[in-house]
């Protein structure tokens, strides 16, 4: 799959009626489920997907296996539009999934320090950005954990909770895939009208 070296801004013009919809991946064990989530996604009529993905996240998935450009970095030449700027103004839709401990805390406290979160920092709080938490439990239950995920509920940002189900850990806790697609095809369907 082209990742953003040979995916610049140009790839971002908007498609005459297509929903778009920007995919945030991070750096849990659940985003082993990327490729899942994007062909779950590409299953909806009339959308287009891109991803945007930390360097953690890559770790955990195979970019031959996710069918949709990924941007990776903020690599762009002084003449060049900025990417996150592109990348907010391209997107319908924002969904992180699966969204990491520590990307969680830097949204929630205004870091932008890769390409995800500045592109968060940049979004249209008009626009809907869903986020689904991934995470082990002792990170899940601590306190600090729930006051990241109010803040990010405090700028309209919703939250499509995780599941419970046996970690690779051996914990109890989660993230759904399928149950984030689902939220997010209601999510095409009322906006795309």
């Amino acid at each position: 799959m082209q990742t953003d070296e040979a995916a610049s801004c140009s790839s971002l013009d908007k498609t005459s009626g297509l929903f778009n919809i920007l995919v945030g991946v991070t750096g849990s064990v659940a985003a082993l489920k990327l490729p899942l989530l994007v062909s779950e996604l590409l299953k909806f009529s009339e959308v287009d997907v891109r991803v945007v993905t930390t360097e953690h996240a890559k770790h955990f998935y195979d970019s031959a296996d996710v069918p949709v450009k990924i941007f990776k970095t903020q690599t762009n030449g002084r003449s060049d539009p900025v990417l996150h700027i592109e990348l907010r103004r391209w997107a319908h839709l924002f969904v992180i999934a699966p969204l990491d401990a520590n990307t969680l805390a830097k949204i929630a406290n205004g870091i932008c320090d890769n390409l995800l979160t500045c592109v968060v920092r940049a979004w249209d709080t008009s626009r809907p950005l869903l986020f689904c938490p991934a995470m082990n439990t002792a990170m899940w239950n601590h306190p600090i954990t729930a006051e990241h995920v109010s803040r990010l509920q405090t700028f309209g940002y919703k939250e499509i909770p995780c599941i419970s189900k046996k970690l690779v850990c051996g914990d109890e806790g989660g993230y759904n895939a399928s149950k984030c697609g689902d939220k997010i095809q209601k999510y095409v369907h009322v906006l795309g009208q």
